[in-house]
């Protein structure tokens, strides 16, 4: 596994949760990184994007203002903050990289891909 993904859980609705992606075999230097999310019966989303070194970041507009996405390059690895989480945030999340340096949003531009971490979102 090149990327690992980690810090899902169970959460209450309205409380937060940060994701950490891992290059483990695999450096993020001069890669785009970006975390998409998979509900049950649905198909994979975009969330959020950032650059490298980390300039330009994105995110979906259902998690705009509620997600946060950085990058340490020194440690290698990339997090998502997610705040004032809801029901509709429960989802498997998955980070991937791509071999260009630009941001994107459509999972096809991206060439590795982490196992997935599960967020769960209580109401």
């Amino acid at each position: 596994v090149q990327l690992q993904a980690s810090g899902g859980g169970l959460v209450q609705t309205g409380r937060s949760l940060t994701l950490s992606c891992a290059g483990s075999q695999l450096t993020l230097r001069s890669r785009a990184v970006g975390w998409f999310r998979q509900a049950p019966g649905k198909e994979r989303e975009f969330v959020a994007t950032i650059s490298w070194p980390g300039v330009t970041v994105k995110y979906a507009r259902s998690v705009k203002d509620r997600f946060t996405i950085s990058r340490d390059n020194s440690l290698n690895t990339v997090s998502l903050q997610m705040s004032s989480l809801k029901p509709e945030d429960t989802a498997v999340y998955f980070c991937a990289a791509r071999s260009s340096s630009n941001a994107a949003n459509d999972p096809r531009e991206f060439d590795y891909w982490g196992q997935g971490t599960q967020v769960t979102v209580s109401s």
